[in-house]
This record gives C-alpha cells, sequence and structure tokens, in this order.
C-alpha cells in the first residue's frame, strides 16, 4: 500500500472522528438549550420566572420575549378579572335593587286575583303573576350564573348519594309532570359519586324542566344510572320534540333558544347553568337527540374526588 494511500485512509479516520465530535458536542449543546428551555417553563408555570441571560445569544432573546409576553398576559388577566368583577357587582346591584319591586309585584297579584274581577281582569292577572315570575327566575339565573364563573360561589363536591340526588331533583319537577301526565321510570342505585348535593339537584332539574316543557302530554321520562371506573352516567331520556343536530351545539349556549320553541315558556339561561355546575364539579354534559324522536341528556360525574 503506498503512502498517499495511508494519507488517504489518515485524513478519513481524522474527518469521521472530527464528524463525531462534532455530533456529540451539538447534541449536547442541544440537549443543555432544550433543558434550559425547559426549566424556564417550568418557572413560568410556578410564577417565579425571570431573566436571568443578559448576552447576545438566543437564549437571552428567548427569555427576553417570553418576560414580554408574561408581562402583556397578566395585565391581560388583571384587566378580564376587574371587568369580570365590574360585571358581578353590577348583576348583584341589579338583583339587589329588583328583589322589592318583584315580591311584591307577586305579592300584590296574588292578592288582586282573591278578589271577584271580570274574566278580562282575571286574564291580566294571571299573565301578570307568570311574567313577573319569569323575572324573578331570570334574575336569579343570571346572579347564579355570573357568581360560579367569577368564583365567588363555589361548589364543594364530596361523595354524595346518587339516588338522592335524582330523587329530589324529581320532586321539584313533579308538579308539571304531573299536570301533563308524564310518567317517570326510574331504576332505583347505589352508586355513590363526588359531586355538590345542592348545585347538582339544581343542574337535574333544569335538565328535567326541559323534558317535561317539550314532551307532549302523556309522554314519559327515563332516568338510568350508569356506573364506570371514573364517571357515573346519569342519562335523562324524554319522548319530547327532540333536537336537531346542528343545534345540538348551541343549546348550552347563555340565552340561546331554539326558533322551534320560540313560542314556549323559557329565557335560555338553565341548560348554560347547568353545564357550568357540572364542569365546576369536573364533570361534564352530552346530549344525544333527533328532531322528533326525544332526546338524552348523559351528566358525567366524577366517581372521585
Amino acid at each position: 500500500m503506498t503512502t498517499l494511500n495511508y494519507m488517504c485512509i489518515g485524513a478519513a479516520a481524522i474527518a469521521v472522528c472530527a464528524a463525531t465530535t462534532a455530533i456529540i458536542l451539538y447534541r449536547r449543546i442541544t440537549k443543555k438549550t432544550l433543558k434550559t428551555i425547559e426549566n424556564m417553563i417550568d418557572s413560568v408555570i410556578d410564577g417565579r420566572f425571570s431573566e436571568g441571560v443578559f448576552d447576545e445569544s438566543v437564549l437571552s432573546a428567548v427569555e427576553a420575549k417570553l418576560a414580554r409576553f408574561l408581562s402583556i398576559s397578566s395585565i391581560s388577566s388583571h384587566n378580564l378579572l376587574a371587568e369580570k368583577n365590574k360585571i358581578n357587582e353590577l348583576i348583584s346591584d341589579i338583583s339587589h335593587q329588583t328583589k322589592t319591586p318583584i315580591a311584591n309585584i307577586l305579592l300584590y297579584s296574588e292578592l288582586l286575583g282573591e278578589y271577584e274581577l271580570p274574566q278580562e281582569g282575571s286574564t291580566c292577572v294571571r299573565a301578570l303573576s307568570a311574567q313577573a315570575e319569569k323575572l324573578h327566575f331570570l334574575i336569579r339565573a343570571l346572579v347564579k350564573s355570573s357568581r360560579l364563573e367569577t368564583g365567588i360561589i363555589k361548589v364543594s363536591p364530596r361523595l354524595d348519594s346518587v339516588q338522592t340526588l335524582l330523587e329530589t331533583a324529581w320532586e321539584q319537577a313533579m308538579p308539571k309532570a304531573e299536570t301533563k301526565r308524564i310518567s317517570l321510570h326510574m331504576e332505583n342505585t347505589e352508586v355513590h359519586a363526588c359531586f355538590d348535593l345542592k348545585w347538582t339537584v339544581e343542574a337535574i332539574y333544569n335538565i328535567l324542566d326541559n323534558a317535561v316543557k317539550y314532551c307532549e302530554s302523556g309522554g314519559s321520562i327515563s332516568l338510568k344510572v350508569v356506573p364506570y371506573d371514573l364517571f357515573c352516567r346519569i342519562d335523562i331520556t324524554d319522548t319530547g320534540i327532540g333536537i336537531s343536530e346542528e343545534e345540538q351545539g348551541k343549546i348550552f349556549a347563555r340565552f340561546y333558544r331554539s326558533p322551534a320553541v320560540s313560542v314556549q315558556e323559557g329565557v335560555g339561561i338553565g341548560l348554560f347553568l347547568t353545564r357550568e355546575i357540572i364542569a365546576a364539579e369536573g364533570g361534564y354534559l352530552k346530549v344525544t337527540s333527533r328532531r322528533g324522536s326525544g332526546s338524552t341528556f348523559s351528566v358525567f360525574l366524577p366517581m372521585e374526588k
């Protein structure tokens, strides 16, 4: 083998060693850089981030931009919280200022209904009372939803009987159901889940109240409980008018009212409040329905905290 061949082999070996060394160094630098960025992100999550590198490096530029972003986000978050508090205070003030006038309207309309009145007068009194009740319900629902959203009212989930939850909610819906001759089919259950009884009763009642409202006279509502490892599913199925597929994503929005039920009483806040309550407890809602074929609302409650 000639001297030239040895020189070529040596040069190749040196090139391979240099390339290997460069790759190892590059990987170490990349790993160190990624670790530094990971520590920066952890500091951001923990709320203790501050700039520590002040040079012309890429890391210094990333730190500076991250610090600027956090500053802007903090200001935006503060402003948003302030606006929410203002809205909540406004709603609370409205609730406080209207509580007595609405109570007086309800009282006087009830007293007026005890008098012997002409037919037209009796009709007007009933309409007045119904509208005052609707206004009272709307204001209470607005206050509850705003306080839930701003965290002023907090749910306190604890392990409790699902049977007690369903029975309590159904007792509240029973008077309207009996008026429309709507039957209830409820399976007894010994399942326990994690929820705030007071607030969850209201959430379940809102669904039942809608089921009663949109069922024809003589219809039926069934309640079924299915336990899983992580969640307990409560199915509330009715034989009502159903919900079209394109509207199923809208019904949980605040004040949404389907054109198909515009003649029915309601303000479109019950399902919104239900979703807020269930979400605050760590659960979620699903709906399965088809126009003209009834609906099934599935409430998923955590089995543990």
